[in-house]
């Protein structure tokens, strides 16, 4: 089959302009952007990633990349609902058998299947590595019962992939990854959803429970982890980081656009020197996060074996680097701009939202815990083979 030229840009657009309309009220409500995903589907850009001969676009992780710097732009929980779907669908594609396969991406193909991530445990985290909850079967089922803190938009998901400790797992780390649609489970959410920032995630915690066939474990019970090295790190950390980049490239774009504008000539002094500063350092950190993008989605796509320590550290900084420096950038546009359009809700450069929404960057799987596993990486690799 033959794929019909689709330009992406343009599809990417469209999805943006819609998530910009709706922005400022699904960020005052804490509500999820239905009509930003009602667009996604539209456009069948939740079948980004999907083979062409499945009915999908056929894209790359450069396009995932590039849409999620765009999205981010608009609006970082839609950039970030559209990043960690695309994640799951690399799963899919990669690992996922028959008679599986196929139907699950026929229907993602045609931006019928939002599906949402559940990794989260109240005792671990978001740790991909080990599950606390148990899978059980009698050979031609897998009975789910689960409860997760946070799931991104999994109110509204139509399905799921769902990290367990597989069946007879002798240990935490034997960790096995199933789809399951919403009609093979009972679904409750609990607790109300009010953060500070990425308040349009609805990331509220969730209740499944039910039975799937045997046949919906995505690769083979207990190497979850590999499918965590080489498909869930790799894919979220280039996905966060584009989405962070393009919040904060956008702040910086409002900014700027205000003050080459009629007001912002009469406010601001554009010969500032501090003024100047202020903007090169910003611009500064913004090209820097996208030189190490860019570098770690080449490695990604090239490398023959990413569990390697020089790759995985790329990876790790590529998410250290970008959460503490988008969100630094945007303190220092605030900075720049003072009271007025940088701390009050109404400004039309949004760079309060901005910075609240960024402040989530170090915390969405904690930079703290990647130092930690940086150090040892980093004592693997005493002749520090830079990538």
């Amino acid at each position: 089959m033959s794929a019909e030229p689709v330009d992406l840009t343009e599809l990417g657009d469209r999805v943006a302009r819609v998530a910009e309309e709706h922005a400022t009220r699904t960020d005052r409500d804490a509500v999820f952007p239905a009509e930003a995903l009602a667009e996604l589907r539209a456009t069948r850009l939740l079948g980004l990633l999907v083979p062409v001969e499945h009915g999908g676009l056929g894209g790359t992780t450069e396009d995932v990349v590039d849409l999620g710097i765009r999205l981010g732009r608009a609006d970082m929980s839609v950039a970030m609902i559209f990043t960690m779907h695309c994640q799951q669908v690399a799963a899919v594609v990669r690992h996922a058998a028959e008679p599986l396969r196929s139907q699950l991406l026929g229907r993602l193909g045609q931006g019928q299947e939002y599906l949402a991530s559940v990794t989260t445990e109240a005792g671990k985290g978001g740790h991909l590595l080990s599950a606390e909850a148990a899978l059980h079967g009698d050979g031609s089922r897998l009975h789910v019962d689960r409860f997760a803190p946070i799931v991104t938009g999994g109110a509204h998901a139509d399905g799921f992939l769902i990290t367990m400790r597989s069946p007879d797992a002798e240990s935490p780390n034997e960790v096995s990854l199933v789809y399951a649609h919403r009609d093979q489970l009972d679904v409750s959410g609990s607790g109300d959803w009010q953060p500070m920032g990425m308040r349009a995630s609805h990331s509220i915690p969730l209740k499944l429970v039910g039975s799937v066939p045997a046949h919906q474990v995505i690769g083979q019970h207990g190497k979850f982890p590999e499918i965590s090295t080489t498909i869930f790190a790799p894919m979220a950390h280039l996905g966060w980081s584009a989405t962070w980049l393009g919040t904060a490239a956008g702040a910086l774009s409002r900014v700027l656009r205000l003050l080459r504008g009629p007001e912002g000539r009469k406010r601001f002094d554009v010969g500032s020197e501090l003024l100047l500063t202020r903007l090169s350092r910003a611009r500064q950190r913004l090209d820097g996060v996208h030189a190490l993008l860019r570098r770690a989605t080449d490695t990604v796509r090239d490398a023959l074996d990413l569990s390697v320590p020089n790759h995985q550290l790329l990876l790790n900084a590529l998410k250290i680097t970008a959460a503490e420096q988008c969100h630094a950038a945007v303190q220092d546009l605030i900075d720049a701009v003072g009271l007025r359009h940088g701390y009050l809700k109404d400004s039309p450069t949004r760079l309060e939202q901005a910075l609240r929404d960024l402040r989530s960057a170090s915390l969405n799987y904690s930079n703290d815990r990647l130092h930690l596993a940086d150090g040892r990486l980093a004592l693997l690799d005493p002749e520090v083979r830079l990538v």
